[in-house]
Parts: C-alpha cells; structure tokens; sequence
C-alpha cells in the first residue's frame, strides 16, 4: 500500500511503505543504546522454514495514518523503558518531519539484549 498525495503541484507523489519502514528503522538506530533494528528470534520452527519471518518494522497504514511496529535489541545495561520512549518520539518525529503522514502510534518490542564481549586479556 502506498501513501498519495495530490496536493502537490504538476503531479501525484507515491511513497512506498517500504520508504516509511526505512525511516523508521534509521531514526530508531539514532537512539543512544539501540543496537540493532532486528525481527524477533523465532527459535527452530524460524530456522526450519515453518513460521513466516518478521519483519523488523512494519507499517500499517489506514486513511493516511500510519501505526509503526519496530522491533529491536538493545545494548545491556540501557534503561529500557526510556529508550523505548525516545525512540518512539525519533521515529514519529522523523515519518512525520519527511513525509508530513500521520502517526497515530509507534510501537516497539525489545526482542534482545547485546550482552558485552568479555575482554580477552
């Protein structure tokens, strides 16, 4: 599904759910303590081809009001909800900014923890 806009002058623009998702998992990367924008660990039945893959954003859009899923790992030892909080206010910031589309909500999942390499000394 694509987002239209006839507002503009000489012509019709198209922005691709694809683009949305590309925004959001940049403006999430953005944020001190995030990782990796990364779909959920599916265990076996993932590696076996039994259970369709996740995406690591997904869009949804309704009357040119998009709702944003973005799952994540986060680094340990990060203080997860307020990370979760500014990554919602960057990626809602950033759609709206470059597209001037509606988000009505941002959704995030932590999905995982990067634990810290231990030192080989």
């Amino acid at each position: 599904m694509d987002v239209m806009n006839t507002d503009t002058v000489g012509g019709r623009l198209h922005i691709s759910v694809e683009v949305l998702a590309k925004i959001a998992k940049q403006a999430a990367l953005e944020v001190d303590g995030v990782q990796e924008v990364s779909a959920a660990n599916t265990g076996v039945k993932g590696l076996l081809g039994k259970v369709n893959p996740q995406k690591p954003v997904t869009v949804e859009l309704s009357d040119d009001v998009a709702e944003i899923t973005v799952c994540l790992i986060v680094r340990y030892g990060c203080k997860i909800p307020s990370l979760c909080e500014k990554v919602q206010k960057n990626v809602k910031g950033s759609i709206q900014n470059m597209t001037n589309i509606t988000v009505a909500h941002v959704n995030v999942t932590v999905c995982g923890v990067q634990m810290p390499n231990p030192e080989v000394n």
